[in-house]
């Protein structure tokens, strides 16, 4: 009888030392793809900066574009340096919002446009938006996973149990609803 209650312990603390596994390394994967933005972002801050560099030369009065952007990277810094992840997530949305309007200044342009260096550092942008993207979409599917993780039973037991270290409210990588709005109601015009 003592053999029984002793494997059904052993089968108990088996499951919890498991699930605690599990939950760590699914947290860890969430801090891992919140550091590959990260690492995109710093991608993009130094295409943004090379590219700041090679449009001045052509364009001294569109310097409300370039100082938008500047602002908004000094923003997207200062709110991750402070841990505000919404600000950050706000302010990257909206260098995202005109990297993908900076072709509509080349196309006003034809010596910019035709420029090799800046023609290089559009592709580098596309390159680093579409890895942006990405990234962004697999952190928030470890999010999910996550979250479906500590919310199931009886993970969820164990979550509780070990409340101040497996459970955490990552969040989510995503647009504002005004933003959803304007894209769902954008259509094209030739």
């Amino acid at each position: 009888m003592s053999l029984i209650l002793l494997l059904i312990l052993a089968a108990i603390v088996g499951f919890i030392i498991l699930t605690y596994n599990r939950m760590i390394s699914q947290i860890e994967t969430v801090r891992n793809n919140q550091k590959q933005i990260d690492i995109q972002l710093d991608r993009r801050f130094k295409v943004f900066e090379s590219l700041i560099n090679v449009v001045k030369k052509y364009m001294d009065y569109e310097q409300t574009t370039l100082k938008d952007v500047v602002a908004l990277r000094n923003q997207a810094q200062t709110a991750q340096a402070s841990g505000d992840e919404k600000s950050r997530i706000a302010a990257e949305n909206k260098i995202s919002d005109i990297a993908t309007h900076i072709n509509l200044v080349f196309e006003q342009y034809p010596d910019l446009k035709a420029n090799q260096n800046v023609m290089q550092l559009q592709e580098e942008i596309v390159s680093t938006e579409n890895k942006l993207a990405y990234a962004k979409q697999s952190l928030n599917d470890s999010i999910e996973m996550y979250n479906a993780s500590k919310k199931s039973f009886p993970a969820n037991v164990v979550v509780g149990a070990f409340k101040g270290k497996l459970d955490f409210d990552f969040p989510y990588w995503q647009l504002s609803e005004q933003k959803i709005a304007e894209q769902e109601s954008y259509t094209v015009k030739l």
